[in-house]
């Protein structure tokens, strides 16, 4: 059967038979998205997406998402484990900088097999990675003085979130908080949950920084997380802050009469 007859038996016109799409108005696209890609590796589409936007590009998101996905960027996707039932209470969003802050700790390994530690601060406000101090040993003493340098620039929090590590439940950190009237709230134990904002954070610094970079020295880990710090905080938009930095989430709480189209 010719085409002819095959569309008129099918009422389909010819035109749409033969119709090409014009691949040459995705070239910018593609450009824009093999830049960022490269740039943000391990950014899914969303974020991706919300990048190109900040950037100014007005792409509608389907054809972004075609493009993405002819260009094989997606990720595979895990398989959610089956989980009981539960009802888990919410965890409370401070409502002002400097209410809530929520400290960690983390290992990992140099390439010779010598183990380091991080000690992450974030603000549960705005999401903000105040700090994050890397040595082979962060003993409770190293703790308070990290503690006291984000504190030279930020003011004090009226409460620290824990969980109930040694350095955490130590004395020396409790004679700091007395001394400056911060409280200690410590999570129940096997309940990291309760200390979600953090756990969080943990897991972007995992995927894109620790399991991302092969380590040779202390030095390296130092300067790559100095810079994804400053990423993080200024460029990377967070889906919980309506898409805005923390950076940007801090100054419009600082300044109510700033509008968000302002970051637009």
């Amino acid at each position: 059967m010719s085409v002819r007859q095959a569309c008129r038996t099918l009422s389909l016109s010819r035109t749409v038979y033969f119709y090409q799409a014009d691949t040459r108005r995705d070239e910018p696209v593609i450009e824009a998205l093999s830049v960022m890609a490269e740039r943000y590796p391990k950014y899914g589409f969303k974020k991706l997406f919300q990048v190109l936007r900040r950037q100014g590009h007005t792409w509608n998101h389907k054809r972004v998402h075609r493009i993405y996905c002819q260009m094989m960027l997606n990720f595979r996707r895990r398989g959610k484990r089956r989980l009981p039932a539960r009802n888990p209470s919410p965890l409370r969003v401070p409502q002002v900088l400097n209410q809530s802050w929520s400290i960690d700790f983390m290992h990992d390994a140099l390439t010779c097999g010598r183990r380091f530690r991080t000690f992450n601060v974030v603000d549960d406000f705005n999401r903000e990675a105040l700090a994050i101090e890397i040595d082979l040993n962060i003993p409770a003493q190293r703790v308070v003085r990290v503690l006291d340098r984000v504190v030279a620039s930020r003011g004090y929090p009226l409460k620290l979130r824990m969980d109930n590590g040694p350095e955490l439940v130590s004395v020396t950190l409790a004679q700091w908080a007395e001394e400056h009237h911060v409280e200690l709230e410590f999570i129940r134990p096997g309940k990291p949950t309760e200390n979600a904002f953090i756990e969080r954070f943990n897991r972007t610094y995992r995927t894109e920084i620790l399991d991302f970079y092969l380590f040779r020295t202390l030095n390296e880990v130092r300067e790559i997380t100095e810079r994804w710090l400053a990423e993080y905080n200024c460029e990377r938009p967070h889906e919980s802050l309506n898409n805005l930095t923390p950076e940007e989430y801090r100054l419009m709480a600082e300044n109510p009469e700033i509008s968000k189209s302002a970051w637009n």
